[in-house]
């Protein structure tokens, strides 16, 4: 039976290079108001936070993407014949795969904004709301020339700053654990070579991380006092 080893705990801040914008409910907007609002945090003063599925999906599509995976070979049930390469097996490994009944070894917490950044952010009088600006969009009529459609975005602002949290479960069958972080290194350089959330090809989402922070939590001393 295979046993989880440790714990890996990897801190770091993240940096919105340009504004964000992660959509959350549209409810309660009114008329004249903000069309696609960000997501929020109620019990934080309507703070917006990125959700941790958010950066994990798009990390695990870029490696995906990286590695050649096609829906028939990687992302559905193999094809007589067809074998998933190793990159393949690797990323399944981490984020896990439901058709081979393989948990996600790697868990990755909502982020919050900073204090500093929170701080910065009721400070600022340029804001169309607290923590926010909303930003006009259109569509352009190619042939006429003209803009159509137009609409507000609500958008978390570039210069602020969140904490990110990962934790990887190391099983007896992944070494030291080492791969594992290689491959979490690997989804972080491809996304910020990318965007996180909505509209990146019109600028949004561009991110930085900082300089990762890990903490091995060891299990192998758990039940010492049992025998």
């Amino acid at each position: 039976m295979s046993r989880l080893v440790k714990k890996i705990k990897i801190t770091t801040i993240l940096e919105l290079v340009t504004g964000l914008h992660i959509g959350g409910s549209s409810d309660n907007v009114e008329i004249g108001g903000i069309d696609t609002p960000v997501i929020k945090i109620a019990t934080k003063n309507n703070q917006p936070y990125i959700p941790g599925s958010s950066i994990k999906g798009k990390m695990r599509c870029l490696l995906e993407q990286i590695a050649g995976r096609t829906a028939e070979v990687g992302g559905g049930k193999l094809k007589e014949g067809q074998k998933r390469t190793i990159e393949q097996q690797r990323i399944n490994n981490l984020f896990g795969y439901s058709e081979d009944n393989l948990p996600s070894k790697i868990i990755v917490r909502d982020a919050y904004l900073q204090e500093k950044s929170v701080a910065t952010l009721l400070s600022c009088d340029n804001l169309d709301m607290p923590y926010t600006e909303a930003k006009m969009e259109n569509v352009i009529d190619r042939v006429k020339g003209t803009a159509e459609s137009p609409r507000t975005i609500e958008r978390i602002p570039a210069g602020v700053f969140f904490d990110v949290e990962f934790v990887i479960n190391v099983w007896d069958n992944d070494g030291d654990g080492t791969s594992l972080i290689t491959l979490l290194e690997n989804g972080i350089k491809a996304l910020e070579n990318d965007y996180l959330g909505g509209s990146g090809s019109r600028g949004y989402g561009q991110i930085k991380f900082g300089a990762l922070e890990k903490e091995e939590i060891p299990f192998d001393k758990y039940f010492e006092n049992e025998k």
